[in-house]
């Protein structure tokens, strides 16, 4: 039986180290295409007319709110990882 759980702790770890990885691809995948986007707006936009100057700060602001939305969610989700992790431990010590 403890073989057993040796192996299903192994595997789940192993899960969630792959998709971590996935996870942090894909997330500077979607910073650099923003930063494409953010980097064609600035070279593209006149900033002498108001409605740009308008349009970059509201685009500005609603990343900012996406962005602290983001941290929070990856603080959480790693919290409740090592919640599991440290049930598996807690299981396998017993």
């Amino acid at each position: 039986m403890s073989d057993k759980i040796d192996e299903i702790r192994s595997n789940t770890l192993n899960q969630i180290e792959k998709t971590e990885s996935n996870y942090k691809a894909a997330f500077v995948a979607a910073a650099v295409l923003e930063i494409a986007f953010i980097a064609a707006f600035l070279l593209l936009a006149d900033f002498s007319n108001r409605s740009h100057l308008l349009l970059f700060i509201a685009a500005f602001a609603t990343y900012a709110i996406i962005l602290v939305g983001l941290i929070a969610l990856g603080i959480h989700v790693n919290r409740s990882t090592l919640r599991v992790i440290r049930a598996i431990e807690t299981l396998g010590k017993g």
